[in-house]
């Protein structure tokens, strides 16, 4: 039985992370995956890079993380992309609403400046 500790490319900090959330071995790993383990480590508030992603599948593949095709890097951050999408929001965080852009009356002339850009000031105009 192995422990996150002997997999390749496992470091100490990925490995304390993956024992707090109930993954000590290869096997359990393997069980859930590597977006399932990234993801267990993301949802105990964990803040994981790319990199613990593809580490987690080198590790499965028993080869260098930087080693996992890039096909397979893609459909692995797809995954977690897709899983991180179904997160619930932190509490006390409101979803981000929709971006709107303001119309301002800088001078009270009647003309509106967007953006703080004020069409009277470009000399480029003249």
């Amino acid at each position: 039985m192995s422990t996150p500790e002997k997999l390749r490319n496992i470091g100490p900090k990925s490995s304390a992370w993956l024992r707090q959330v109930g993954l000590r071995t290869r096997e359990e790993i393997a069980g859930v995956g590597a977006v399932g383990a990234y993801m267990r480590v993301r949802r105990a508030g964990f803040k994981p890079s790319l990199n613990l992603l593809y580490a987690l599948e080198g590790a499965l593949q028993d080869c260098h993380w930087q080693e996992v095709p890039e096909a397979r890097r893609a459909e692995l951050v797809t995954a977690a992309e897709s899983a991180i999408a179904l997160l619930p929001l932190p509490r006390g965080r409101q979803a981000a609403g929709p971006v709107t852009t303001t119309m301002a009356d800088d001078h009270g002339d009647g003309d509106t400046v967007a953006f703080g850009v004020d069409p009277a000031a470009d000399d480029t105009r003249l």
